[in-house]
């Protein structure tokens, strides 16, 4: 039976949504477990949220979680799209749902090292999965978005200060600098670990090469590496000399032997090389690499 496109779609959503109920525990564990018993806090809406909740009370953390990100809901609805409204709107609620059903849970007995490290991490992992499956928690990341608009800042840029003033505050309401800067260490672990889980751990590298003997290099290159390339037209800028630009998508391990080999052929080629996050493959493209493969392994092997 040939499956019909809006079961696809229904597929695909499910998928999302149960990524982001995996992301949202990983993320409420980590604060419930690590962050509130060691007293420290993440950035944005839920680090507010928590300075709020050590104020009042722990148990009302999901209340605050969800009134915090109500008006950012809103400003999504207005300003970006409104498909996007419903997944932030079910991770958020997810997140307080998974907040609010492990609240009593016991909680581990870390160093602060170990909470900042573990904590951080889990954290990290839980948001990164949830933005990788189209979801957000943290309504800062709306505001940031709409100030790149208006004002031309990055959204790092904005996110960042906005996470300042949050640490700065959170240890001058405690009156304990200590806590504030083992805060800002975590948001840290947690960024790059959400970093990796968005972006992934591939060791990809875009080349571009310039050379005088395309040709010649693109079959060394094939038959030597087992890799495919494109020809990209191009043009000199000061020569005005038409020619042929290389472009190969490279594994970390082969880019050594594929720069030995192109500045052993043309020592004037010009060569730039670019790291990549993630490359996507259509079924097409999937097939073709695995012959590609394939015949990889049997020129290493005879």
């Amino acid at each position: 039976m040939v499956t019909t496109a809006p079961s696809k779609k229904f597929y695909q959503y499910l998928l999302n949504y149960v990524g982001m109920a995996f992301g949202a525990a990983f993320a409420a564990i980590a604060i419930r477990i690590f962050l509130l018993p060691n007293d420290l806090i993440d950035g944005g809406v839920i680090g507010i949220s928590m300075i709020l909740a050590r104020l009042i009370g722990n148990a009302y953390l999901s209340v605050f979680l969800l009134i915090l990100n109500i008006p950012f809901i809103y400003l999504a609805y207005k300003f970006i799209r409104r498909t996007f409204v419903i997944q932030m709107f079910v991770a958020v609620l997810l997140f307080a749902l998974f907040l609010l059903l492990i609240k009593t849970s016991n909680t581990f007995n870390a160093d602060p090292l170990e909470a900042i490290v573990i904590g951080g991490a889990m954290l990290g992992a839980g948001a990164g999965l949830i933005i990788r499956n189209g979801g957000c928690t943290d309504g800062t990341e709306i505001l940031a978005i709409l100030i790149n608009r208006k004002k031309g800042f990055t959204v790092g840029q904005v996110i960042f200060v906005i996470n300042i003033f949050i640490f700065a505050a959170y240890g001058a309401i405690f009156h304990d600098w200590h806590i504030a800067l083992r805060s800002l260490m975590t948001y840290i672990v947690a960024f790059k670990m959400m970093d990796i889980v968005i972006a992934g751990l591939e060791e990809l590298k875009s080349v571009l090469i310039m050379c005088s003997k395309p040709d010649k290099l693109s079959k060394m290159i094939t038959h030597e590496l087992g890799l495919g390339l494109t020809f990209i037209k191009g043009k000199g800028g000061y020569s005005g000399e038409d020619r042929d630009i290389l472009f190969i998508i490279v594994e970390r391990l082969d880019l050594a032997e594929l720069k030995e080999i192109v500045l052993r052929e043309d020592p004037s080629a010009f060569i730039a090389i670019e790291n990549l996050h993630e490359v996507a493959y259509g079924r097409t493209a999937q097939i073709a690499l695995r012959r590609k493969h394939r015949r990889k392994q049997t020129h290493t092997g005879s």
